[in-house]
């Protein structure tokens, strides 16, 4: 690696977690509902943000917030994980102070328990959100 390339000038801010999905807007709802946070006005079914508390467009996120986003996908087809020709493609983590308390919410906004649970200790639970992508709610320490 030469001198110049060590140290950008510039680093790059993760800014977006984008997910695929067959209705932008539905999916957004559903992780709106769980995070407690606000949707962006301009969302629709082909593409939708979400605004985390106290932040609003990229711009305005300095401090390097990351949100999600949502895109819709003609063609989607839901993870098979932990296997199958569309396996998991991503997962997010949530970290909770108690998984048993932080679960029937995330239940009532439409999400499931997914049948295959790898954590032997208990540490992190699996679901599925309404069109199937993975996500865990993971218990502090």
């Amino acid at each position: 690696m030469s001198e110049d390339s060590a140290q950008p000038s510039v680093r790059p801010i993760l800014d977006l977690v984008v997910l695929d999905c067959p209705d932008a807007l539905e999916l957004a709802r559903f992780y709106a509902e769980v995070l407690g946070w606000e949707l962006e006005s301009d969302s629709d079914a082909e593409w939708a943000t979400l605004e985390p508390p106290g932040g609003g467009v990229s711009s305005e996120r300095p401090d390097g917030r990351t949100t999600l986003a949502f895109q819709r996908i003609e063609d989607w087809v839901a993870p098979t994980w932990p296997g199958g020709s569309h396996p998991q493609q991503f997962h997010l983590d949530f970290s909770v102070p108690v998984i048993s308390e932080a679960e029937p919410p995330v239940l009532a906004a439409g999400a499931t328990v997914h049948e295959h649970q790898p954590s032997e200790s208990g540490s992190f639970k699996v679901y599925l959100d309404p069109v199937g992508h993975p996500f865990c709610l993971c218990g502090r320490p």
